[in-house]
């Protein structure tokens, strides 16, 4: 059995659950941000690279990307937290296989909203460096999900999980939801 199959068996409270994500969400919510908007700026200075024009239109689609990243991700994690009794994090996950909500569209909605919303805040910056670091954190989340959680969740929900899997699109959702 796999440590994250171990970690599943317990089931932690609301309170618990929610106490937990509060702790994290600064990392998510204000460090990461700013390494995109703040450090990215400068990494672009350094290097030598012009911020990007179009002040309103990057402005614009920045804002919209970002809105509907983070919108996305709070979806998702309320729907982990609630239907799923459990949280985004592999030491508390849910308890129940999400095939609802976020996870109709794709099987990581998280994942598509966080790259999203720090893409978002890239464009809105001007920042190619922190572009830059958006991808490589889209890069490590995949491999991540592909390498791991992918089949920590086969082991824990077994075939409802893998025909789950045939019908949803990993990030990119199919508009219609489910085929």
């Amino acid at each position: 059995m796999s440590r994250y199959a171990r970690w599943a068996r317990r089931e932690h409270g609301e309170s618990t659950r929610i106490a937990v994500l509060l702790l994290v969400a600064p990392v998510f919510l204000v460090l990461l941000p700013f390494i995109v908007a703040g450090v990215g700026p400068r990494v672009d200075r350094r290097l030598g690279l012009r911020p990007v024009r179009l002040r309103r239109a990057r402005l614009a689609l920045g804002g919209l990307l970002t809105v509907v990243g983070f919108s996305l991700g709070f979806w998702s994690i309320v729907a982990q937290l609630d239907r799923g009794r459990g949280t985004p994090l592999p030491v508390m996950p849910t308890q129940e296989l999400l095939t609802g909500g976020p996870f109709r569209y794709c099987r990581n909605p998280m994942t598509l909203g966080t790259i999203l919303a720090y893409l978002g805040i890239a464009v809105a910056a001007g920042t190619v460096a922190g572009a830059g670091f958006v991808a490589g954190l889209a890069g490590l989340l995949v491999v991540y999900l592909k390498r791991l959680e992918e089949g920590e969740l086969a082991e824990r929900f077994g075939e409802a999980y893998l025909a789950y899997r045939r019908d949803v699109p990993f990030i990119i959702p199919r508009l219609g939801g489910r085929r």
